[in-house]
């Protein structure tokens, strides 16, 4: 399209110029080796290709004689023009200079590096970290935890070599994550963006991928999709795969957790320095063909965001209510409840065999999952660029109740649905520039029935929950966007048979 406007606009310059057609032959070659030397002088400036230039130089170079008919050709020498006013003239070659000089602004004509309007809309970000992973195991830790994730998978213990947890041999990894972010902004207040990263299409909380498969390629898949509208400044819709739209910690949600299905937020501000956060959310986790009872995870949150000159406070209340997870018993040989199992667990909630007979392959929860949860995070900025943050996470599984589970289950079970954590950070609080630093510390008791196991820190205790334990570690960069951190993580079990897991983590990362 732009080229054919910029072939009118040339021709159009010709018919109209007033020396264009003075009756002279010589002035018409003139013209044309005029009009010839500005086509050039657009294709230099990258403007126009050569091919366009070609294509308007054989029009130009048309003989007016090409066009006329059988009576015309009686006398070849008489040059017919119609007659244009001086005003129609102006009017006309002040329209074609317009149009040309708003394209050449719009297309940026002759200005190096310069991209299509709706290349300018999108914008590309990402991050690669290289990871080394120690994980040591005390040497009395119990060595029969059930692989219950496997075992479901698999349709029973006996159809699996080892239906374990490794408990008692020491691990050495490397690994890597790499992720790549595309957002591209449609118009005023319509985002739209999607997220490709390594990881396991299986597993929701981790996006690692260990090294060493004898060469083999990773799998690169797509970790968020969505679209976001902000209509109104105090208001954010999003749905899709989306970031998590949580306040919180890593106590209920792994920092690699994407949700499916939408949310809404709604932070209007109160005064200068104080805001007031909401955040409503339907997810659905498993759709059932042949049944009506979905499992879904609706969530709500409210809070305040306080901004000062030298702190920022937030605090946060919110309640995450799980439908239909809870495993139904089910008849000898009847799969009509075998979706009540999960689709994917980690480890420490209380679970049960589903079917009549024992080692059916289908463990489920026992539990209901309704989680209040507070969140307080102090963020002091009085010694900035160095900064102390204080980070304080409760939540408790009130939908935990006794008599559900031992009339469900047939036995009778601890009540552990509770868990906190508490944390401090000194240094930089984004890792940007060579020689920033930052050093963490942090306490995590976390019951077996607290949170979903699934869904909290797959680092922590190896995942899951029924953990206790410190962790510590700091961060440095050493060039713009670089920097390492180094994480020592030590928890035990809090009931149960002892398991004792140690994980140490050097971490290089770039981000881009």
């Amino acid at each position: 399209m732009a080229i054919k406007k910029l072939g009118v606009t040339v021709l159009s310059l010709a018919l109209f110029n007033p020396s264009a057609w003075a009756g002279e032959k010589e002035d018409l070659e003139k013209l044309r080796g005029t009009t010839k030397g500005l086509i050039q002088i657009l294709v230099e400036q990258g403007a126009i290709t050569k091919e366009k230039a070609g294509e308007l130089i054989r029009e130009i170079e048309k003989s007016p004689t090409e066009t006329e008919t059988p009576e015309e050709e009686v006398d070849k020498k008489t040059v017919r023009v119609p007659y244009v006013s001086e005003t129609v003239k102006q009017e006309m070659t002040e329209q074609i200079r317009m149009d040309v000089l708003a394209q050449a602004k719009r297309e940026q004509w002759g200005k190096p590096g310069a991209i299509p309007e709706w290349a300018q809309k999108i914008r590309w970000e990402g991050d690669f970290r290289l990871r080394s992973q120690s994980d040591m195991f005390q040497s009395d830790n119990f060595n029969l935890l059930p692989n219950y994730l496997e075992i479901n998978r698999v349709g029973g213990p006996a159809n699996t070599d080892n239906p374990f947890l490794n408990t008692t041999n020491d691990r050495e990894r490397l690994r890597l994550r790499a992720r790549l972010s595309m957002l591209a902004e449609v118009t005023q207040g319509v985002t739209a963006a999607f997220r490709l990263a390594t990881g396991s299409a299986n597993d929701p909380v981790s996006t690692n991928q260990t090294l060493g498969n004898m060469g083999n390629r990773f799998n690169f898949m797509l970790d968020q999709a969505y679209i976001k509208l902000e209509p109104y400044q105090w208001l954010t819709l999003v749905g899709g795969k989306i970031p998590n739209p949580w306040f919180g910690t890593d106590l209920v949600w792994d920092e690699d957790l994407n949700f499916d299905g939408a949310a809404v937020q709604f932070k209007p501000r109160i005064g200068n320095e104080l805001v007031w956060f909401s955040t409503l959310g339907a997810f659905p986790l498993q759709e059932i063909e042949l049944s009506k009872k979905d499992k879904w995870l609706y969530g709500a949150q409210t809070g305040v965001d306080w901004n000062r000159s030298q702190f920022r406070a937030r605090f946060g209340v919110a309640y995450y209510d799980y439908q239909n997870i809870t495993g139904q018993r089910k008849a000898p040989n009847d799969p009509s409840q075998d979706f009540t199992a999960p689709q994917f667990m980690q480890k420490g909630n209380t679970l049960f065999d589903i079917s009549q007979t024992q080692n059916s392959g289908r463990y489920a929860l026992a539990s209901e999952y309704k989680e209040l949860n507070i969140t307080a995070n102090l963020d002091i900025y009085t010694f900035s660029p160095v900064h102390i943050t204080l980070t304080g996470d409760y939540v408790k599984n009130i939908g935990f109740k006794k008599e559900d589970i031992v009339q469900r289950t047939g036995r009778d079970v601890d009540q552990q649905n509770q868990a906190y954590l508490g944390r401090v950070a000194v240094g930089m609080p984004r890792i940007k520039h060579r020689h920033d630093w930052q050093v963490f510390g942090g306490y995590k008791h976390l019951e077996s029935d607290a949170v979903l196991d699934a869904f909290t820190d797959s680092d922590f205790h190896l995942g899951g929950t029924n953990a206790k334990g410190w962790i510590a570690g700091g961060s440095y960069g050493v060039a713009t966007d670089t920097w390492l951190t180094l994480r020592w993580l030590s928890a035990d079990q809090i009931v149960g048979p002892p398991l004792a897991i140690d994980v140490m983590q050097l971490d290089l990362n770039v981000r881009f």
